[in-house]
């Protein structure tokens, strides 16, 4: 069964995107190895993301590492979205529903991971309960505006447990 995470690279004041959907403000920060991210890597077998996530910036584009992982993801991607693009390209697949995401990544995975990129998924996701996992990377950058981590208006508590063996951030939804 595969594990449901939501992972993302925030600052320090818990944006993940800056105003506009602008990701520029991370490339400085995504040089050098990173082992946590590596390692996850290994066993992501889907991603699960929204439209905007999808077809939004990238603070690789134009480069050879433009893409999910720094261009090192080459696999499954579940695109939730209610205007799908008329022709998906090879292992993308478009959907309106959330419950049939999620599945169509979960299948895809297998036992590995499928990979929530996005605030508004992953904000869906656990409304819905169908989240396992949160990891989180900071850079230290304060943004002052953009996408939140996860922005939920009137608020919603979500309580976490850190993994066991795993980096500092990396945490299990406790429902």
């Amino acid at each position: 069964m595969a594990t449901l995470l939501y992972s993302a690279t925030a600052s320090l004041d818990g944006f993940i995107a800056g105003p506009g959907g602008d990701m520029s403000w991370l490339t400085p920060h995504l040089a050098g190895p990173n082992p946590t991210a590596e390692r996850l890597l290994s066993r992501v077998g889907a991603l699960l993301a929204g439209a905007t996530t999808f077809g939004g910036d990238d603070p690789n584009r134009g480069t050879e590492q433009e893409g999910a992982f720094g261009g090192q993801y080459h696999g499954p991607v579940v695109v939730l979205t209610h205007r799908p693009a008329d022709t998906a390209p090879a292992d993308v697949t478009f959907t309106g529903d959330l419950h049939q995401a999620v599945a169509l990544a979960s299948e895809a995975a297998g036992d590995g991971v499928v990979n929530v990129l996005g605030a508004d998924v992953a904000r869906q996701c656990l409304q819905a309960r169908l989240l396992d996992e949160v990891l989180l990377f900071f850079a230290p950058v304060l943004l002052g505006d953009g996408v939140r981590v996860l922005d939920v208006p009137g608020g919603m508590q979500v309580l976490l447990d850190r993994v066991p063996g795993e980096t500092e951030h990396w945490y299990r939804v406790r429902y």
